[in-house]
């Protein structure tokens, strides 16, 4: 087939999803266009050596990658954020019809960023099959409420003719499916594509001495969080949750955020010398750091929208064969009891969450290391990059069976696509 591909975001940018979906396509065969933006995630300026311009595109075998302008100015207002949004948007337009005229089937990775863009591109080639892989239900915008409202119901339309707009919507986890069709898709076009993770980066390895020395202090049980210090994490009930456990275990914090000076003072008030923080460090860096750790955590608030997510630390943890700390709701939970790779608790309850830190100290090696080898075993079962291009590939072959069936006088589909 002739595929194209919409991203906001695109590798080098950490975006594995599109960018290891684009690559296995082209592997099988299919010819690839992707549409996407100038690297600038997370910092909010264009990478160095990267310079914004319209008529810039990479070109490999089967795969071609376009470019296109996007205001970026580092701030982290709603104004600023809409602004990167809508240039985005606009830049698509003009250049998305020529680029992606006369592909078989588009693939969306739906973002927040990219609704408008990709609405706006959907009204512009017409009757192209498309397939919505949606990765979040509702987005996190910053600043004042009053600020944000406005903005996030010009976004909440959008997203809606978004849903009505494609022939189907793949959802990250299983929870979204009743979100997205409370904000308007058509339940009976509505499928679960699990994310994956990149699996080069994320595997079993033996530890380095500077691991250990960044993630063991001193020896006490590690359990490590690696990612965005935010809103969405609540990484202070973690911090509580450590505190009284001062002796017994320790609580690594890798990465930054908007929340991480908030983080870093309770863990002061509290005098929680085990919680210890370390600079954001390169994905190169993360499998050793993975495997210093006796656990990985991953939180999420109570809030409704993020029981139908499940972290991308989730499946990096799985491949990693670490086990988990879980405190979530919903997908998150289910996912790790139901592969008995870890142990877990209800979000936001600190006291429940040291339970659970005192008795992940006190379970055995070759236990935790079973926990971790079950994990694993899930993850090549139910979410491995192999089977996630497996599953697009097909929904995409439907898509296009879907409209040219339609098209055809007897109402068949007669796709005439092989790979």
């Amino acid at each position: 087939m002739r595929i194209g591909i919409l991203a906001y975001h695109f590798p080098p940018e950490p975006a594995f999803i599109p960018g290891s979906l684009a690559e296995g396509l082209a592997a099988r065969g299919h010819e690839v266009r992707v549409l996407t933006g100038f690297p600038d995630y997370p910092g909010g300026h264009a990478y160095p050596g990267w310079r914004q311009r319209w008529r810039y595109e990479s070109r490999s075998e089967r795969l071609t990658v376009r470019r296109v302008p996007r205001w970026t100015g580092g701030d982290a207002s709603v104004r600023a954020r809409m602004a990167s949004w809508l240039s985005f948007a606009a830049s698509v337009g003009t250049i998305g019809r020529g680029q992606l005229a006369g592909v078989d089937a588009l693939y969306v990775h739906q973002l927040p960023p990219t609704t408008f863009a990709a609405a706006g591109l959907l009204r512009l080639l017409g009757a192209v099959p498309t397939l919505l892989h949606v990765q979040d239900v509702h987005p996190e915008l910053p600043g004042p409420a009053e600020a944000a409202r406005p903005w996030a119901d010009r976004l909440a339309k959008a997203t809606r003719r978004l849903y009505r707009s494609a022939d189907l919507v793949a959802v990250a986890a299983p929870a979204m499916r009743d979100l997205v069709v409370a904000g308007g898709a058509d339940a009976d076009r509505v499928r679960v594509v699990l994310n994956w993770t990149d699996e080069r980066l994320f595997r079993p390895a033996e530890p380095t001495r500077e691991a250990r020395r960044l993630v063991r202090g001193d020896g006490r049980c590690a359990v490590m969080y690696a990612g965005t210090i935010g809103a969405r994490q609540g990484l202070e009930t973690a911090v509580r949750a450590a505190a009284p456990l001062r002796g017994t275990m320790d609580l690594v914090l890798v990465g930054s955020g908007p929340d991480e000076g908030r983080v870093r003072g309770l863990a002061e008030e509290l005098g929680a010398r085990n919680v210890r923080f370390v600079a954001r460090r390169s994905p190169l860096e993360m499998s050793d750091l993975y495997a210093a750790a006796d656990y990985q955590l991953v939180m999420l608030r109570d809030l409704p929208e993020l029981r139908g997510s499940v972290p991308g630390k989730l499946q990096a943890a799985f491949s990693s064969a670490s086990p988990v700390v879980a405190s979530a709701g919903g997908d998150t939970v289910e996912i790790v009891e139901r592969a008995r790779a870890g142990l877990s608790c209800p979000p936001e309850d600190w006291a429940t969450l040291a339970d659970r830190f005192w008795l992940a100290a006190t379970i055995p090696t070759p236990a935790r290391l079973e926990m971790g080898r079950r994990g694993r075993e899930a993850y090549l079962r139910d979410m491995s990059t192999r089977g996630g291009v497996d599953r697009v590939e097909e929904l995409l072959y439907e898509v296009a069976g879907r409209r040219r069936g339609s098209d055809s006088p007897d109402g068949n589909p007669h796709t005439g696509l092989e790979v």
